[in-house]
């Protein structure tokens, strides 16, 4: 008993921070807000105790980096005259994801003796399964949809999403996305370690895999890029298309076809029977069911990206640090800053493509250090854990391909990772000797 309720609060946990909440009862405070704060408790407890509190230089860089894009912000707000604040208190949001992230692997050490990549990468996995179930719930029974509206408050990612077509508790649009899409690499670069893996092992992965990979992509079709990267990676690390397959390998497959069997028919007769469910999954894979029908690859989403939402700076100091003309009251008549603004429905000049809106926010400058700044914190990662190396950089290209689409970051996902003390390192490194981390679900 006292194991599965050490699971439950885990996950729950885990979930306040990837998906954090406000609640209607504490209203203007997230849960990862909270967390954050308790893990600066736990902070200076380890600092008054001498403990090793897993700060170091990296850690450093990360905040100067941090810093750097607070202070383009400032820079380019004034020079711009524009009022957005977006990202004047970025530092202050690493901080804050560092603090979230440091208190959920402090529990997980103190919960479970231990902590290491895998069990981070259980917790996150077991998430998302859950939202995505949640999600589909709440879809088909609308008292659970009631249920949740009674203590979720706040708006778009941070709290009630009436408007998505399909939400968890704190997971929709976009946000979500990305972050199921981060999750599902790191399902693909698991499963590429089959040799490691048992039965019972290969076929919760390959469950969980499926179940972001459809109900994921009905929240957001942005979970496709990290579910096309994993299967990418996933066919060439197994060496599908080889006369050379180890027995291993072979039999991952064979689950996969096996599961596939089973989840294709109960499908097709939910698209021919449920008009819910006919509904999501046509808008969830649209793309393909064009491809199918039309021969091409055509998405709503991505016809207005292309048409619309291609819009470039038309002069050099728009380039170089943003565009003031967003807020100019002299040319619109009213301020409309980048990110909400009401003359261009949302978004500045049009556009919700992330690399564009970082450049009409500030500049290429801004733009250069917030891609550094994902860049080293993808690779502190990878120098802790060189094992999960490739898992790492296909992380961060979920970041990259994520803002041709939409302007949020994953840094919380490395947060989870760079929090990691000297002595979770050294326990990483002894049970990868020892068992290659096989005994650490």
């Amino acid at each position: 008993m006292y194991k599965y309720l050490v699971h439950i609060i885990s996950v729950i946990l885990t979930s306040f921070y990837f998906f954090p909440i406000e609640t209607v009862f504490l209203p203007g405070v997230n849960t990862k807000m909270v967390l954050a704060g308790i893990g600066l408790l736990i902070l200076g407890k380890r600092l008054a105790q001498r403990r090793d509190a897993g700060i170091n230089k990296d850690f450093f860089v990360l905040s100067l980096l941090a810093l750097g894009i607070s202070l383009i912000s400032l820079l380019t707000m004034t020079i711009n005259n524009t009022p957005d604040a977006s990202f004047l208190t970025y530092f202050v949001s690493m901080w804050v994801w560092m603090g979230g992230a440091y208190t959920i692997v402090r529990w997980l050490d103190t919960a479970y003796g231990y902590v290491n990549v895998r069990l981070v990468c259980n917790q996150l996995i077991a998430v998302c399964v859950i939202q995505c179930l949640i999600a589909w719930t709440k879809d088909v029974y609308p008292p659970l949809q009631a249920w949740v509206d009674s203590f979720v408050g706040g708006e778009a990612f941070m709290g009630n999403t009436k408007e998505a077509r399909l939400s968890g508790i704190g997971a929709a649009l976009d946000v979500a996305g990305l972050r199921f899409s981060a999750v599902s690499v790191m399902i693909g670069y698991i499963l590429s370690k089959v040799e490691e893996l048992s039965h019972k092992q290969v076929v919760t992965y390959l469950a969980s895999f499926l179940i972001i990979a459809v109900i994921g992509n009905m929240m957001s079709r942005t979970t496709t890029v990290g579910v096309g990267l994993a299967l990418v990676y996933w066919i060439y690390s197994t060496n599908l298309f080889s006369l050379k397959q180890n027995i291993k390998n072979q039999k991952l497959w064979l689950w996969l076809g096996g599961i596939l069997c089973v989840v294709i028919p109960i499908f097709m007769y939910l698209y021919f029977t449920n008009d819910t469910f006919y509904k999501n999954i046509r808008f969830g894979f649209e793309g393909f069911f064009s491809l199918w029908e039309t021969g091409k690859w055509q998405t709503s989403s991505n016809d207005i990206l292309l048409k619309h939402m291609v819009v470039f700076p038309d002069n050099w100091i728009t380039w170089l640090i943003g565009d003031g003309y967003a807020a100019n009251p002299l040319d619109k008549g009213n301020p409309d800053p980048y990110y909400t603004g009401p003359i261009y429905h949302g978004y500045y000049m049009g556009t919700d493509i992330g690399y564009l809106r970082y450049i009409f926010y500030f500049g290429l400058m801004g733009t250069m250090i917030f891609i550094l700044f994902m860049w080293k914190s993808a690779w502190s990662c990878i120098k802790k854990f060189k094992d999960y190396k490739i898992m790492f950089l296909m992380i961060l290209l979920v970041n990259y391909v994520g803002w041709l689409k939409v302007s949020t970051d994953i840094f919380l996902v490395f947060a989870l990772f760079l929090v990691f003390s000297s002595k979770d390192k050294e326990n990483f490194d002894e049970q990868n000797m020892t068992c290659c981390g096989t005994l650490h679900e």
